[in-house]
């Protein structure tokens, strides 16, 4: 099985749809990893802080 990034000609450019659709995906990656972080990571922390807190408060008001 042959590399087809050996086929390359180097004094030819990159057309410019692959390069469109290649900087597309790279987009989409990061905004799904964005997202994922957002909701998996950052609103649970954030829940989970407001929730002790809340239980801390009512702890020291006692």
């Amino acid at each position: 099985m042959s590399n087809p990034f050996k086929r390359i000609i180097h004094h030819h450019s990159v057309p410019e749809v692959l390069k469109e659709k290649v900087l597309s995906d790279i987009g989409m990656i990061k905004l799904t990893l964005d997202i994922a972080d957002l909701f998996l990571v950052k609103y649970p922390n954030t829940i989970g802080d407001l929730l002790n807190n809340g239980n801390n408060n009512s702890n020291h008001k006692s």
